[in-house]
């Protein structure tokens, strides 16, 4: 199995064409993807207006900046280093499939929520397959930062060090969670009303990534990404 290599590569501040289109989840701040999107969140989060693509989620996107998306997310997916169903037996559902078949931001739905308990600070991103086979993502998304349609020039830092399997896989009506801290450390930062996310920088342009806006603003100061993970609970726990 090859070394997965992470890239937090750093968002363009004003990146043409969102590919996404975003509809709005309950529980969530808003949303962006494709067509079908599953439930959200619960929260009386704001929509942001819909792209090409039709993405979904909670606040702005930190990369791309061209369209807004509305819409919300939720669901399941697994670590990129976990099991292996579809075994290269013509399973097109399974891991083995996802590692070698990028997911394509046609087929995703993309959301920003704030789930209830969650620390203020702090949004859960969902990433959910709409698509009939698996497909893999990046380790985590990237995501940036914009108040009142200006990019702040701040991206969320992930973990480092990070290596397995070639990708996460996530498998068809699947969802991939990955949370985010504006403000990890409490301190002075600029205000935030959306957050931009480009659910795989190693395999898609900056144009499908999505602007989702924040039902409530916040400060941004050294910001944080966690990797994606099965569900909001897990991915809570990086923070």
């Amino acid at each position: 199995m090859r070394t997965y290599r992470l890239r937090t590569t750093a968002l363009a501040a004003a990146t043409a064409g969102l590919a996404l289109a975003l509809t709005a989840c309950g529980g969530s701040d808003s949303a962006g993807g494709p067509t079908a999107n599953p439930a959200g969140t619960k929260s009386a989060d704001k929509q942001v207006s819909t792209g090409t693509v039709t993405p979904s989620g909670e606040g702005a996107s930190a990369a791309p900046s061209a369209g807004k998306a509305t819409g919300t997310g939720t669901a399941t997916a697994t670590p990129a280093k976990a099991g292996s169903s579809g075994k290269n037996t013509g399973d097109t559902t399974g891991d083995s499939y996802a590692y070698t078949h990028p997911c394509s931001a046609r087929n995703l739905t993309v959301k920003v929520t704030s789930p209830t308990g969650t620390p203020a600070t702090v949004r859960v991103i969902t990433v959910t397959n709409n698509g009939s086979t698996s497909c893999g993502l990046d380790y985590f998304p990237t995501v940036g930062f914009s108040a009142k349609g200006g990019a702040l020039g701040l991206q969320a830092t992930a973990p480092g060090g990070l290596g397995g399997a070639p990708a996460y896989p996530v498998h068809p009506g699947a969802t991939a969670y990955a949370a985010v801290d504006l403000n990890p450390s409490g301190g002075n930062g600029p205000v935030a009303d959306e957050v931009n996310v480009l659910a795989d920088k190693e395999h898609m342009p900056n144009a499908d990534g999505v602007s989702l806006q924040l039902a409530k603003p916040g400060s941004v100061a050294d910001p944080k990404v966690g990797l994606y993970r099965t569900n909001s609970r897990d991915a809570l726990s990086a923070f």
